[in-house]
């Protein structure tokens, strides 16, 4: 693997303020939307359309949504990678390819999310499968077989489930080890060393002059160096269920990290060598997705507390940890959200939507509705004014808010 150098690790194909939402967790990377101007209505139906079994999210982009579904079909089955006209759900092109439907402990089908960079979309199946393909056409740039480069004997538990990541020139893919390849040509760049897979998405933070790379394993949490993948720092962070499915939330020089199965959350410190802890406890156990931050607080969903019923929605500090407030929500289960400005967007495991007030104080609600039904554990997203959410069976409704 040859030297590679990094150019403006932090560089993206849409500007600063577009209301596009190209890749997981948004253009900010942060699950926040940069839009300010909606309302508060979740009745206005604009579109729906089936999008196949799966928890793939949804990413919009020059008038396109992609994501991807599962026909449910167990032994031959097929995934499908969507683009659809953002305004009206109608088809512009699609890709289907043969793929298992692993379905562990769930529905199955894809969970990783599409990543768009300029005219290119990312697409990793559930088995691995790695696609770049242009976003206009749907022609297929390359393929990488990422079980086969990686050497993996069997599809981990959960699938492929880490969502590409466009780092300057490289693009960051979860295989056990993480693998940086050249986003043109799909040629592997570097890989760090091997660790039992990561379901969650890596993340890259500048530190001083060098930019590094923040990954959750199921073994714990793992600081990369972002030139040649060489483990910078790690700290075990391990759960019941051999699994951690979230993104490190980084600010300034402090990483934070929550996980499910009543493991808690903690907050370190890099100092450009090492992790420092500053806490840990159990106040924010995020099981499906994880926590957004605003200002000094963080909200998400705890599943530490009543465990085989109702989960509570939770507000905790994310200087020190403490709990500001929580509630213990049965409509609302395991669900996930979104920011914009200074409301929530909030999806319930069974499709409940509710608008809250960011507010550290209270859980302030400004409106609830039924959005759609099934289980809803994948985050919708907010783009130009319209919102998306989806179902693990796969209907894809839109609402104009």
């Amino acid at each position: 693997m040859k030297p590679f150098l990094l150019l403006l690790p932090f560089v993206f194909s849409h500007p600063l303020f577009s209301a596009d939402w190209p890749n997981w967790l948004g253009l900010t990377q942060n699950g926040v939307s940069t839009e300010t101007d909606w309302g508060n209505d979740l009745d206005n139906l604009l579109w729906k359309t089936k999008v196949g079994i799966g928890f793939s999210s949804m990413v919009v982009a020059d008038g396109r949504i992609f994501t991807m579904g599962h026909d449910g079909q167990k032994r031959r089955g097929k995934e499908t990678v969507y683009c659809l006209n953002a305004k009206t759900g109608k088809p512009i092109w699609t890709d289907s390819y043969e793929a298992p439907l692993v379905d562990y402990l769930h529905e199955g089908g894809p969970c990783a999310t599409p990543t768009v960079d300029a005219k290119i979309v990312f697409t990793i199946s559930k088995h691995g499968i790695l696609h770049a393909y242009q976003t206009s056409s749907g022609k297929k740039i390359w393929s990488k077989d990422m079980m086969a480069v990686s050497g993996m004997r069997k599809v981990p538990d959960w699938g492929f489930a880490g969502s590409p990541y466009v780092m300057g020139n490289l693009l960051l893919i979860e295989a056990g080890a993480t693998y940086a390849l050249d986003k043109n040509s799909g040629e592997i760049i570097w890989k760090s060393q091997d660790y039992r897979p990561a379901y969650g998405s890596p993340i890259s933070f500048k530190s001083g002059k060098d930019t590094h790379i923040a990954v959750i394993k199921t073994d714990g949490l793992v600081i990369l160096n972002a030139r040649d993948g060489k483990t910078l720092a790690f700290e075990k962070w391990e759960t019941s269920y051999r699994t951690n499915a979230s993104t490190p939330i980084i600010k300034g020089n402090k990483i934070f990290i929550s996980t499910g199965y009543r493991r808690g959350c903690a907050l370190f410190q890099w100092n450009g060598q090492s992790l420092n802890k500053i806490y840990e406890n159990q106040n924010l156990s995020t099981h499906m997705n994880h926590a957004i931050l605003v200002d000094d607080y963080l909200y998400g969903f705890d599943g530490n507390v009543h465990m085989a019923g109702p989960k509570d929605f939770a507000c905790i500090q994310f200087s020190n940890g403490k709990e500001q407030w929580r509630v213990s929500d049965r409509g609302l289960q395991v669900g996930s959200l979104i920011v914009a400005g200074d409301r929530m967007i909030i999806l319930g495991q069974r499709g409940e939507g509710v608008i809250a007030r960011v507010n550290p104080k209270k859980f302030e609600v400004l409106n609830r509705e039924q959005i759609i039904g099934g289980k809803t554990w994948t985050m919708p997203v907010l783009a130009n004014g319209l919102f998306y959410a989806r179902n693990a069976r796969g209907d894809l409704f839109c609402l104009k808010l």
